[in-house]
């Protein structure tokens, strides 16, 4: 499964998502690889390989078993990374020397806009094969270069909600019902924060507010179209009105000493949930699996989702799948993204790991309309996501986006473990970003 994510780190792991019979169950990181690089034998069948890092849940939702199946001459091959921060250096070297790429290749969202502007020649058109009108509107913007070829076909978003533990609430005496804290929220991460300060006059003893405000960060600037970059391609951070909400936010939290300060998806991170002391988090649609496969048993049914703070809705993370031209099989393996990024398949897989659609058709699919998560009091997740995809901003990406992102989440961090200042953190963190931009 997707371990790390770049910008703000999307961690992510399985959820089981069902519409009839009611259990749960969490998947854990998978993957194969191989050092065989043949590609078809002397019968004529083909062997197409698909490169990506984490979990893209193709194998989980049966779906290589599947085309193999529908086409019995090909079979898919899988070459998984976990961590996707080794995967992207390696894709470069490989796009640059034109050897050892796969037939298909993962991209991530946090490195697209870098990928279309730089490497878009060496990829296929898929533009001409499917019908981008399939997928959110603005996922397929973020894979169009300059001249209308569309290098990558998406596959799931992170449109955003909230996730809480509805019995540390009920022990604050906070609303505990998924209505009521969405209520409680609806003016903006301002009232979470808010709802943060009346948790701790009450809290059970040892347990924090939330998780992380790096990751609460990362939330709000994900509502705003305008994030790092404008549309002419420069810059903006400094004076993006997105990142200063966020960081003043992030700021006002470690200050207030309402998050336990712990980057997601560390070992501590980990254990926080583990133990249960971490009442909310910041929870796009791939987030819940996370949760669900640390918390574990324990806290199974405590725990339920809710709709994010504000009326603006926001999206956290997501991927694309690119075919390179210099591939033995690019009309194959063409065939194969189209197949894997319909409708059908993605609910499939949206029911296997919980990531979310983003191919349109899929939402009007029991697999997706009906789901509810057993492990979030059978959360009506299917609803909650879809209701918000289809108003997420089209956000403006950067090719940098990644490295700011993480960046200032570093800084953050910094505030609340270290104690440093906002305004020396944000000075170390805009002289960081300086450097790393040129």
């Amino acid at each position: 499964m997707r371990i790390t994510r770049t910008g703000g780190g999307r961690g992510r792991r399985a959820a089981t998502v069902t519409t009839t019979v009611l259990t749960a169950s969490a998947l854990l990181l998978t993957g194969c690889s191989s050092d065989d690089s043949d590609t078809s034998d002397a019968d004529g069948n083909i062997t197409l390989t698909v490169a990506d890092f984490g979990q893209f849940g193709y194998k989980e939702a049966g779906l290589f078993a599947k085309y193999h199946q529908l086409h019995p001459d090909i079979t898919v091959k899988e070459e998984t990374t976990a961590n996707e921060q080794d995967y992207y250096p390696k894709l470069l070297q490989q796009l640059n020397t034109g050897s050892g790429l796969a037939d298909v290749t993962g991209i991530e969202v946090g490195r697209i806009k870098e990928v279309v502007d730089t490497q878009a020649a060496r990829f296929t058109d898929l533009g001409k094969a499917i019908d981008v009108n399939d997928w959110v509107s603005w996922k397929e913007k973020q894979a169009t270069a300059g001249d209308g070829t569309v290098i990558g076909a998406g596959t799931d978003i992170g449109p955003m909600s909230l996730c809480y533990r509805k019995d540390l609430f009920e022990k604050a005496g906070l609303p505990s019902d998924r209505e009521a804290v969405a209520k409680a929220v609806a003016g903006g991460w301002e009232d979470y924060l808010a709802l943060g300060e009346r948790y701790k006059k009450k809290a059970p003893s040892g347990t924090y507010f939330m998780d992380s405000a790096s990751a609460m960060y990362n939330a709000v600037v994900s509502s705003s179209a305008e994030q790092y970059y404008d549309a002419d391609g420069k810059p903006v951070y400094k004076d993006s009105q997105s990142v200063r909400q966020g960081w003043d936010l992030a700021a006002e939290a470690a200050d207030k000493k309402l998050s336990q300060g712990l980057p997601q998806f560390t070992d501590a991170w980990n254990a926080a949930l583990r133990k249960g002391t971490v009442a909310t988090v910041a929870c796009p649609a791939w987030m819940a699996g996370q949760i669900s496969v640390n918390s574990g048993d324990d806290y199974k049914g405590k725990w339920d989702i809710s709709r994010a703070p504000g009326s603006t809705a926001a999206n956290w993370g997501g991927s694309f799948l690119a075919v390179p031209k210099s591939g033995k099989h690019v009309k194959e393996a063409t065939e194969l993204v189209k197949w894997l990024t319909a409708p059908e398949q993605q609910a499939a897989v949206f029911k296997a790991i919980g990531v979310f659609p983003s191919n349109k058709g899929a939402y009007d699919l029991a697999d997706v309309k009906n789901a509810r998560l057993p492990y979030f009091g059978d959360a009506p997740i299917g609803q909650i996501y879809a209701e918000e995809a289809k108003s997420i901003p089209e956000a403006v990406l950067g090719p940098k986006d990644g490295v700011i992102k993480d960046t200032i989440s570093t800084q953050i961090n910094n505030m609340e473990q270290r104690g440093t200042s906002s305004a020396d953190a944000w000075d170390a963190a805009t002289e960081s970003i300086d450097k790393a931009l040129g």
